[in-house]
């Protein structure tokens, strides 16, 4: 009983610090369902491909107007497909188009998850490999200035194992949507690091990297010339 009341707490250890739970107890359930729920939401939204969408849009459409016609019978009307809904429109508002410049950074979504820890039988289960795929897609979607590069699959798996793990079987089955929330909270921190345009600015990745190596360099000089040595690319270790 000890052990698991130990490991469920560094569940809710790891949401607390990460700033997804509040600190007040109290608040806890009625958060993580609103959460929850908005995780929902973010899948249908993007999550589905677009004839899917656009099916869903075109219902939508057919509902009110038989609201506001009074229509209940016969045939359904006969729906005009507008450039913007048309597979080969390349409108920038056309979620054809959208999905196809897309393609590439969900094939390599794809190869990361495959990727990611293979021989741990945990991140090996289709369910679990979904799992990180659907939140790394989500993720890439919701935030176009990130978007995806390679290793935040490596950041993602760690939350991902424990929050799955968790003993609370109501948690463990969310783990999903918990996680989701917890990696932007963590990816928010140093967000800059993965934006391309900011990478030669104060705030990129280049100047962080110019820093850590002026700081090897003063602690520790020989390792700082031995990974000058042995690097191509001067402080990218």
């Amino acid at each position: 009983m000890a052990a698991a009341r130990t490991y469920d707490r560094s569940c809710g250890s790891v949401q607390l610090l990460l700033g997804y739970l509040p600190t007040e107890r109290s608040l806890w359930p009625y958060e993580l369902e609103k959460k929850r729920s908005q995780y929902s939401a973010y899948k249908d939204e993007f999550l589905l491909n677009p004839s899917e969408k656009l099916r869903r849009i075109e219902e939508s459409k057919l509902s009110r107007k038989k609201e506001l016609t009074g229509e209940r019978n016969g045939l359904l009307p006969r729906s005009e497909v507008t450039n913007e809904e048309h597979p080969l429109s390349f409108g920038k508002s056309s979620l054809w188009n959208q999905y196809f410049q897309e393609s590439e950074i969900l094939e390599q979504i794809d190869r990361d998850v495959k990727r990611t820890h293979p021989d741990k039988s945990f991140f090996s289960a289709k369910s679990n490999q979904e799992s990180l795929r659907r939140i790394l897609i989500i993720f890439s979607r919701l935030y176009p200035s990130v978007r995806y590069v390679q290793g935040l699959n490596e950041v993602l798996a760690p939350l991902f194992y424990v929050l799955k793990n968790d003993l609370d079987t109501s948690n463990s089955t969310s783990a999903e949507a918990d996680t989701f929330f917890c990696f932007v909270e963590l990816i928010s921190g140093f967000k800059n690091n993965y934006c391309k345009h900011l990478d030669n600015s104060r705030v990129g990745i280049r100047s962080i990297l110019s820093k850590l190596s002026q700081l090897l360099k003063k602690h520790d000089e020989e390792l700082w010339r031995h990974m000058e040595v042995i690097t191509k690319v001067g402080h990218i270790y």
